[in-house]
């Protein structure tokens, strides 16, 4: 039940960050809070209600954390929501390192049998 949990939290974080919008929002927020008025500032082709949406699913994603102050909320980067989705890509990027390592050493060790030649 628990692989299936993370690869669901992966495959939420995957489609919150395949938007260039929740993208750019996330660099806006990766490192001080900022409220969502601000966000949508930055955005200027988008309405409002449209950058609403964005943040909601990057919240849900668990990418956001949010901070109600008075009658503004405020939305940071939550470094942790990218670690399932982080640990997907290390364990590719292991994967294919491990099979080119190993690539590597079989083509050394005929390197080195051709060029000893016969015993």
């Amino acid at each position: 039940m628990a692989t299936s949990t993370t690869e669901q939290q992966v495959d939420e974080v995957l489609h919150a960050v395949a938007d260039p919008t929740r993208r750019g929002i996330l660099r806006l927020v990766r490192d001080r809070e900022v409220s969502a008025g601000e966000l949508a500032g930055h955005f200027p082709g988008i309405s409002r209600p449209a950058v609403s949406q964005h943040l909601r699913v990057l919240t849900a994603a668990g990418l956001l954390a949010v901070r109600r102050e008075g009658n503004r909320r405020l939305y940071r980067l939550r470094p942790a929501g990218l670690t399932e989705a982080s640990r997907f890509f290390d364990d590719l990027w292991t994967d294919r390192l491990g099979r080119l390592k190993r690539a590597a050493e079989r083509a050394e060790r005929q390197r080195t049998n051709d060029t000893e030649g016969p015993a």
